[in-house]
């Protein structure tokens, strides 16, 4: 299916602002044409009006009503006042709605048929109205013409001042064509702003339109959901600004309440001072979180020379450490296994030089003392303990224990089932494992090597002992053997009981260790099930 092309930031801000510019010059020129024709034709009826009543006092006009030279006479007077307040026609009546004087010469003579005569010949009475007219509608002011008398006083006539309502619109049409003139540079100034504007925002943007701002906005998100290293944005004065859930969930912090504190609050193992001052990178270091070794990498975010804030990924070094450990583990027993395998095969040569040299005897003990061994070893692997992983790891040690010439024994009272779902073949590895090997490398010294394995499944717990007859456990360290590096073995040491605890501890057990009185030390692992 074809995408749609997308409408440029550009084009957008621009038709907004020349639409925004458009209804803002219509709607004002459309309030000021109306606010505009109402004062006018209200100035015009005022004005109507007074001119009207002004000519109505001229005592040459009372004196002249009803002479037939009145259009001579008052036609220059009329069209002088036309002239000055731009009317359109002024009419004189008599009593009788003769008119006496109008532009029009035809006219002059003629009866008037203009029912609005009556309002001022009755009442006399002053008022504007406004007529149809063949070249179209006119606003009146009408005056009544009244002669004083001593004894009386009465109309004569009215005089109507007219204005052409078109006159109007063109005078309000003029006033509107300057304000289109100044709403067009208006218009073309808003249009080079908005281009100017479009720039700077595509300039802060990278050049990028929003709907690729957008899309790149939804693939980071799904990127750093993806990604299984903890990821963490600061900016230049230390704030929180990303977590992504690999990092929430490995530091045990919650994503959105976290974002916005300062990350001394949040983290207070992590410094940042150096990153945001020198803007140098660091690489691999470590920090220890919540009893966990993490390796940092922290990145400088530079824009315009300028350190704007510190982007650091990081890694659990303790899952890197146990991962390792776990194909250390899968690699001994594939040492152990070949070792038993170089060992039976020693035998069977033994086997094969008595039977050629006819000791048939001494070949038949043989025979028996290690079927008796054998039987002895299967009978508490194969038929009391029942959990396949723990029988491999057990065949494994045993062949290792033979090549390192370690009395590695199995307490002939183990017994157990196939183990709970919720303990995984890495957990029972890394334990088992690990307290084998540091009950061998304990004895590896010592001129007589004997190590002893347990494990019961009898009751609610899982119960596995390792116990050796090295020189056993320091006192001083005792309370520390199981925290982080803290071994006897050298440097970079010190994880392997580290993880036993943190497994042991994660499935809701115990550990615990003891020297024995003749010697040696005794690790004791609890397991619910």
């Amino acid at each position: 299916m074809l995408n749609k092309k997308k409408i440029p930031l550009q084009t957008k801000i621009l038709g907004l602002i020349s639409t925004l510019i458009l209804f803002i010059v219509f709607l004002l020129a459309s309030i000021f044409a109306y606010l505009q024709y109402v004062d006018a034709r209200t100035q015009v009826k005022q004005l109507a009006l007074q001119t009207a009543m002004t000519i109505s006092l001229m005592p040459e006009l009372k004196e002249s009503i009803g002479k037939s030279d009145l259009e001579l006479r008052f036609r220059p007077i009329a069209e002088q006042v036309i002239d000055q307040v731009n009317a359109e026609n002024i009419i004189i009546e008599d009593r009788e709605k003769i008119i006496y004087s109008h532009r029009s010469p035809s006219q002059v003579g003629q009866k008037s048929f203009d029912h609005t005569n009556n309002y001022g010949l009755i009442f006399g009475g002053s008022n504007n109205f406004e007529l149809e007219r063949e070249s179209g509608s006119v606003l009146i002011g009408k005056v009544p013409i009244i002669a004083d008398n001593r004894e009386y006083t009465r109309v004569i006539g009215t005089v109507a001042v007219e204005y052409a309502e078109k006159e109007i619109f063109q005078n309000i049409y003029k006033r509107i064509k300057s304000i289109l003139i100044a709403s067009l540079i208006v218009l073309i100034l808003g249009i080079i702003g908005g281009i100017f504007l479009t720039k700077s925002i595509r300039k802060d943007t990278m050049g990028l339109e929003p709907h690729e701002i957008s899309s790149l906005y939804r693939e980071r998100s799904a990127i750093l959901l993806s990604v299984k290293e903890g990821i963490i944005a600061i900016d230049q004065k230390g704030f929180l600004t990303l977590i992504n859930h690999s990092a929430s969930s490995m530091l045990n912090l919650k994503d959105e309440s976290s974002i916005g504190e300062h990350i001394q609050f949040v983290l207070p193992a992590i410094n940042i001072d150096h990153v945001l001052q020198k803007g140098k990178p660091i690489h691999n270091v470590e920090i220890l979180i919540n009893d966990k070794v993490f390796i940092f990498n922290f990145i400088p975010i530079i824009e315009n020379e300028k350190i704007m804030g510190v982007v650091s990924s990081f890694r659990d070094k303790t899952e890197l450490k146990k991962l390792i450990d776990t194909i250390t583990e899968v690699r001994a027993y594939s040492e152990g296994l070949r070792a038993q395998t170089h060992e039976y095969s020693n035998k069977l040569y033994l086997l094969s030089g008595l039977i050629q040299l006819e000791r048939y005897q001494d070949a038949f003990e043989f025979i028996q003392k290690e079927s008796a061994n054998h039987q002895h070893q299967n009978r508490i692997l194969f038929n009391q303990i029942q959990d396949i992983n723990v029988q491999a790891i057990l065949l494994g040690k045993l062949g290792n224990a033979s090549e390192k010439k370690i009395a590695f024994e199995i307490d002939p009272d183990s017994y157990v089932d196939v183990l709970p779902s919720h303990i995984e073949i890495t957990d029972i590895i890394t334990i088992i494992g690990n307290l084998i090997d540091n009950a061998f490398d304990a004895v590896a010294d010592r001129k007589e090597r004997r190590v002893s394995f347990s494990i019961t499944g009898i009751g609610s717990d899982i119960i596995i002992e390792v116990a050796d007859n090295g020189k056993g456990i320091a006192e001083d360290m005792l309370d520390f053997i199981f925290d982080l590096r803290s071994s006897s073995k050298g440097k970079n040491r010190g994880y392997g009981l580290f993880n036993v605890k943190q497994i042991v501890e994660s499935l809701g057990g115990t550990v615990e260790v003891k020297n024995d009185k003749h010697g040696g030390a005794i690790f004791t692992v609890f397991l619910p099930k």
